[in-house]
């Protein structure tokens, strides 16, 4: 049964992916983005959900939930989260994050009540998120177009595929009882959602195009690959912006 569901999510992201595809064939301005009239109508679908459920409950979270328990409740996730950027450090070749990933969840998760606790940090071991998008991306695969999923908002074509291998990775979806699956999915969700609050609020005020300003703002983050062949540097792996048209 769990098999089949996964099955039916993993075919509804190739069915998006191809809807964006035969969208974008008449490709818009920005090589970056191609996708973007299908990506703009996918996020006026996110921030209608966002403001008629995400939000609220996060506001709620906040105002309801003493700020201890929040922290707590973003180490544990987080610390879940650095099980899976050991894997992908492992996978890239990097000893050294591997080993302060794997340092961070033994502390924690031994010393600090599963994670609830973050002693890692307060040792100097500071968090370094992989995932599988990032581990493609430092064996040469590009990111890609910009693409905007439903629900899951911001991310390209490479991401996008990497997430079959992410859910693999992901605790969460690995435990048995539904129940208590959904319960901790909707956890994280609103936990996320309510650490962006201030963030949200700074962006609807400074962003003329709030879109635009998503979008670059994510390809800056994820299009970059800050370290190549043991060197650093930056390489984009995406085409650059069209220059402004002259005055």
């Amino acid at each position: 049964m769990k098999t089949r569901i996964m099955m039916k999510r993993y075919g509804l992201w190739a069915g998006l992916l191809t809807l964006a595809l035969l969208q974008g064939c008449a490709a818009g301005p920005n090589p970056r983005d191609p996708f973007e009239p299908f990506n703009r109508s996918v996020t006026r679908f996110n921030d209608g959900l966002d403001e008629a459920i995400v939000k609220p409950a996060a506001q709620a979270y906040q105002n309801v939930v003493p700020s201890p328990v929040r922290t707590g409740v973003n180490n544990f996730f987080g610390n879940l989260s650095d099980v899976w950027s050991f894997v992908n450090s492992v996978l890239q070749l990097k000893p050294q994050a591997a080993a302060e990933s794997l340092m961070r969840v033994s502390i924690n998760t031994v010393f600090g009540m599963y994670g609830v606790l973050d002693w890692a940090t307060e040792m100097g071991l500071q968090r370094n998120r992989q995932d599988f998008g990032k581990t493609l991306g430092h064996w040469g695969v590009a990111t890609g177009p910009y693409l905007v999923l439903p629900v899951l908002g911001p991310s390209t074509v490479r991401d996008t595929a990497a997430l079959v291998v992410d859910a693999k990775g992901d605790l969460v979806m690995q435990m048995d009882n539904v129940s208590s699956r959904n319960s901790l999915y909707v956890l994280r969700a609103v936990d996320l959602r309510a650490s962006l609050l201030r963030v949200g609020e700074v962006l609807d005020q400074a962003a003329l195009d709030k879109y635009s300003f998503t979008r670059d703002a994510y390809l800056q983050r994820r299009g970059v690959v800050l370290e190549t062949n043991g060197d650093a540097g930056e390489r984009y792996d995406l085409p650059e912006a069209p220059p402004a048209p002259a005055n």
